[in-house]
């Protein structure tokens, strides 16, 4: 199982797409596509950006579908992150409806 932490990355404030870009190109989809689970560690970070969750997320939910949230682990996230998260994950669950 692979741990990513966050905060490591990103600081206390997720907001550079390139980061979130970063880890998903080279981390979170090597990761999934060799069917290992995930833990996104938000430890420490305060906030983020909905584009900075999208970045880093939607490609996954896009390829795999709304099973891949039961690979991916959202760790130590506060209220705004959980409600980021919720977020994308619902305008991509509409997204992927409507096709």
């Amino acid at each position: 199982m692979m741990q990513i932490n966050i905060f490591e990355r990103a600081g206390v404030f997720a907001e550079n797409k390139d980061i979130a870009r970063s880890i998903r190109e080279t981390e979170l989809m090597p990761s999934l596509a060799r069917n290992e689970p995930i833990i996104l560690n938000f430890s420490h970070v305060n906030s983020a950006t909905q584009s900075f969750i999208h970045a880093l997320i939607s490609d996954a939910l896009r390829k795999y579908g709304n099973d891949v949230l039961g690979k991916i682990t959202f760790h130590k996230c506060n209220d705004t992150i959980k409600q980021l998260v919720g977020i994308v994950v619902d305008y991509m669950q509409e997204g992927m409806t409507t096709k």
